[in-house]
């Protein structure tokens, strides 16, 4: 049978449930357990379904990752914790897909199902720096940014969502900003461009990363807690804030892969997310996804029980989830639609279509904006995919550099999973942070091959590991000057036989 004629038997009714009287709600599955029935979903509901799901099941994974994945290197052990990243990432790196190697991150991860937290923001010596704060369901945020001016003082910002008990969003002595945030469990990522080449600088910008904390706000107050109108630290009450990584890893569904979760855990995650997100009944996606769920028995403020939801063909909805994410793949490499929409995407709620949101969530989330970074695929000049078999070359001149009014890099990933190609050298980018150096006339060469090029400076050769894999290269163009990039021709790899 064909993937696409199995699609319909997505919603499992089991031999028994089909053949029940009229009337009827429930299956038995099992030893006793009660399932209940609903109208099998068609082909066009299941990847309506796995579509919509998207965004949230990818965010579900990287926010939990990052700070609950003891093996990953960046971190935070824990919510309302941070981990200030004060090395480029390296291939050890693989939390999320297509990460930069041209900024340093500092992460807060933040949890405001308690009370309002805040985030304590030094002031930063860079060229570029930016905060982004996203939830689950992966609307993009830039409170800040040194774009628009910002980080040239101690700064302190207010976290809470309309589900955080005793704030109602009012003034609070010592604080510079508040934040309503759509969910609540949120990453909050600094990218701090670090000047490597300017040691003392650099030392001072490692020094402010080091300096950004987090705290619930009856700390931050110093208050008593009777005197505050903040329940008592804990999820669930009475768990204080020193939660250990293991009891903070026991409030969520399992995270892993998207693919995992969309086979195994859908439901489940999906519930969860459900009851920690903002929904806007006036917003079209919002009322959508609300309307896709509600045959499965999820929607916002119930607890999860699998006895009460049907059962998924997990193998079905992983064979469109995969689907999917192989269209979205695809127009990434396709130049027409990445003309027409790389400005289009990581925006903020209300201001992306969905299958934007789609292809960002399955290719690389947590990017930003346009107005923060561009994000431009390189493509080949005979249109094939790159492969590390054989060598390639990327040439820029003088007048057709990025047009970046801060920053650009070019960075190497592996297309599989979207990582950093292993090396010995640790070189994945070519850029001013990552090291570049540029021809007497003003342009560059770079190449990308598994030994070292004759007449290329070190610092333009990105190395592969000789193999049949597919590579993808990625020109990130910080506070991007948008007016030129709209006529600029971005650059294209040729190979070298």
């Amino acid at each position: 049978m064909r993937p696409q004629d199995a699609l319909a038997t997505a919603l499992l009714l089991t031999a028994a449930a089909a053949c029940q009287p009229a009337g009827q709600n429930s299956v038995e599955e099992g030893a006793g357990v009660i399932r209940p029935s609903a109208a099998a979903l068609n082909d066009a509901d299941l990847e309506d379904l796995v579509r919509r799901s998207y965004q949230y099941v990818a965010m579900f994974n990287v926010n939990n990752k990052f700070a609950l994945d003891e093996s990953s290197p960046m971190t935070t052990r824990g919510y309302n914790r941070v981990f200030a990243n004060t090395e480029l990432a390296d291939h050890r790196f693989q939390a999320i897909a297509r990460p930069n190697n041209d900024t340093l991150y500092a992460m807060a991860m933040i949890d405001v199902t308690e009370e309002p937290i805040v985030l304590e923001i030094p002031a930063f010596d860079s060229t570029y720096a930016s905060l982004m704060v996203t939830a689950y369901d992966h609307y993009v945020n830039i409170p800040m940014s040194s774009r628009l001016g910002d980080f040239g003082e101690p700064t302190t910002m207010l976290f809470y969502s309309e589900r955080t008990p005793g704030y109602d969003g009012g003034p609070v002595d010592g604080v510079d900003r508040k934040l309503e945030v759509t969910g609540d469990f949120v990453s909050a990522v600094f990218r701090i461009m670090p000047h490597a080449a300017e040691p003392a600088r650099m030392q001072r910008n490692l020094a402010a990363m080091r300096a950004i904390d987090v705290m619930p706000l009856s700390e931050f107050r110093g208050g008593a807690e009777d005197e505050l109108e903040y329940v008592p630290w804990g999820s669930p009450p009475g768990v204080p804030r020193s939660l250990t990584l293991k009891k903070d890893q026991a409030r969520f569904p399992e995270f892993g892969s998207d693919l995992e979760i969309f086979e195994d855990r859908l439901l489940e995650v999906m519930q969860f997310v459900f009851n920690h997100t903002t929904f806007d009944e006036d917003d079209e996606l919002d009322a959508a996804l609300l309307a896709a769920y509600a045959p499965l028995e999820v929607e916002p403020g119930r607890a999860y029980d699998p006895r009460a939801v049907p059962a998924l063909d997990g193998a079905a909805v992983r064979a469109v989830a995969e689907r999917v994410a192989a269209e979205a793949v695809a127009k990434m490499r396709d130049a027409e639609y990445v003309a027409a929409n790389n400005t289009k995407i990581f925006q903020p709620k209300g201001k992306i279509a969905l299958d934007l949101q789609v292809m960002m969530s399955v290719v690389g989330p947590i990017g930003q904006p346009a107005s923060e970074a561009v994000y431009q695929p390189i493509l080949t000049d005979d249109g094939q995919l790159m492969n590390a078999m054989f060598d390639y070359e990327i040439v820029m001149a003088a007048g057709a550099l990025p047009p970046a009014k801060a920053f650009w890099s070019l960075t190497l990933y592996d297309s599989e999973g979207g990582f950093f190609v292993p090396n010995d050298r640790f070189k994945y980018s070519v850029g001013q942070n990552a090291g570049y150096r540029l021809d007497d006339d003003g342009g560059i060469r770079i190449v990308i091959a598994a030994n070292e090029p004759p007449n290329v400076p070190k610092e333009n050769w990105l190395p592969v590991n000789r193999g049949d894999y597919e590579l993808d290269v990625q020109l990130r163009q910080y506070a991007p000057d948008l007016e030129r990039y709209a006529t600029w021709s971005p650059p294209v790899a040729r190979r070298l036989d």
